[in-house]
């Protein structure tokens, strides 16, 4: 069976006005000495703009919120930007035929503006089509000029023939594995014929062929569901490379004690990606989770490919649990990581309506980043809390929640600290331990809701100051003091 290597390329990976793309060469070369082939998902690049650094997907995003109210905004940059790029990367034998494309796209991109423009509404499948033509497909089409002439075998997808087929939520699209399955026929071809396939992430198609998106961190989803197409053909594994592995903590909060996690599970991994860290999207191992594969995933650092993370199913499956403490330290401690959120939210109702709730939230997939709370009885009435962990999108939401149970409560204003391992149980006293020590930074714990088969500590406080900051700095601290207590009474033992 060959052997197919996902492996997607972030924004911050290709670097500011693509000053990374030399590495990112290097990089797909170094793949391929292995003997596999290449699908190469690449996310928009990043430029600064209006004095900030920022991707061109924020960028398109804020200029169609412009056109939206009426302001006529230069759109030059979704031209020049690549263009530009094009010059510097692209030899003059193939400058020229990726300049048809991009003229093309711009052209799409031009056109879906003034459609914003006259509709007063940025939205729908003109959204949908300006972060596109502006970000990702145009991306994809740069660098696989930029791969041939590196000498490398390549070729892009065609938008006419996307293989990534989703239901017709324009701005949150769901992926439809079976309807994907059936239109891959054209990207099995591009993968026997050649090296590498660039495609870009984040954008889907309706079976009608209308442009769809992903959310945020969608490019992560992309590459999930092309191993999930790939699957029942090839040996998939997905590589995201990263400017940094994974860490015990998040390295713009905790400066010092900072541990690299050697090994997740899908478990610790979503709930780590739910909680704040910038992992990988959560819904992309879900998405894995829920077609019951799985697929190995490694997080790469970019700078030094032996630097690594590496992502499987169950870590138990490595060694029997009993034998799982032969394995503590640095490259697995029981705690894996101390992460949190600001701006969540929870909200209150009655046990059942809240069934229904959860019910139609998972059915129709409109939102996945929340957790259900233990209950708690007010006059014999079973009370669920929902911990949403967008605050932002339950305020737009109320009227939907009250539909479910007008005596509905929302509470505002919540942050959570989230300790995460799927043998941290093994750990003693770890619950009493986590939270005295948030209690000695006098920051006041509203509710500490601790499962076994969750594998993980939720800690929810207000979000006000620096609190939740300064819980996950005072845990993590703890953290290596017990991990270290723990590795040293093994040994002893």
């Amino acid at each position: 069976m060959i052997k197919v290597i996902v492996a997607k390329f972030g924004g911050s990976t290709i670097g500011q006005n693509g000053d990374q793309i030399p590495t990112v060469i290097e990089r797909i070369k170094a793949m391929r000495k292995e003997g596999k082939k290449i699908v190469a998902v690449f996310s928009a690049p990043v430029m600064e703009h209006e004095g900030r650094v920022k991707s061109m997907t924020d960028i398109a995003i804020n200029i169609g919120r412009k056109y939206a109210l009426g302001q006529k905004v230069d759109s030059s940059i979704f031209y020049e930007t690549y263009l530009n790029i094009a010059k510097k990367y692209i030899s003059q034998k193939y400058l020229k035929e990726f300049e048809y494309h991009l003229q093309k796209f711009y052209n799409y991109v031009t056109i879906s503006f003034s459609h914003v423009a006259e509709n007063k509404r940025f939205i729908d499948v003109n959204r949908s089509r300006i972060l596109a033509y502006g970000g990702e497909i145009t991306m994809s089409y740069l660098m696989d000029y930029i791969m041939r002439s590196n000498g490398l075998k390549s070729d892009h997808v065609d938008i006419d023939k996307w293989p990534i087929i989703t239901d017709d939520n324009f701005e949150a699209a769901n992926f439809m594995p079976d309807e994907s399955k059936e239109h891959k026929k054209h990207f099995r071809q591009l993968l026997e014929e050649n090296e590498v396939i660039s495609i870009g992430g984040f954008i889907g198609k309706t079976i009608d062929g209308l442009e769809t998106t992903y959310e945020r961190g969608g490019s992560d989803r992309t590459a999930a569901d092309i191993a999930i197409i790939l699957y029942d053909e090839f040996k998939t594994q997905i590589d995201f490379e990263k400017d940094n592995i994974v860490l015990s903590a998040d390295p713009k909060i905790v400066k010092e004690g900072l541990e690299s996690i050697r090994y997740l599970s899908y478990n610790e991994a979503r709930l780590a990606g739910m909680f704040g860290m910038k992992i990988l999207d959560p819904i992309a191992i879900k998405e894995i989770d829920d077609n019951n594969l799985a697929i190995p995933i490694v997080i790469t650092s970019i700078r030094n490919s032996s630097d690594i993370t590496i992502i499987e199913k169950s870590l138990i499956n490595r060694k029997k649990e009993e034998d799982f403490l032969d394995i503590i330290g640095n490259d697995n401690p029981l705690i894996k990581i101390v992460t949190g959120k600001r701006n969540c939210a929870i909200v209150r109702m009655e046990s059942i309506a809240a069934s229904y709730l959860i019910a139609s939230l998972e059915k129709d997939k409109q939102y996945y980043n929340f957790l259900k709370l233990s209950p708690y009885k007010v006059d014999d009435i079973e009370i669920t809390r929902l911990l949403f962990l967008d605050a932002d999108y339950v305020k737009r939401h109320e009227r939907h929640f009250k539909a479910f149970y007008p005596k509905v409560e929302f509470a505002y204003g919540k942050g959570v600290v989230t300790l995460i391992g799927d043998m941290m149980w093994k750990m003693p006293n770890i619950v009493s331990t986590a939270s005295r020590t948030v209690g000695d930074y006098d920051i006041n714990i509203l509710n500490l809701d601790a499962q076994e088969e969750t594998s993980r500590i939720l800690i929810i406080v207000d979000d006000i100051d620096n609190n939740v900051a300064n819980a996950i700095r005072a845990i993590h601290l703890q953290r290596n003091k017990t991990a270290l207590k723990v590795t040293n009474n093994k040994n002893n033992n």
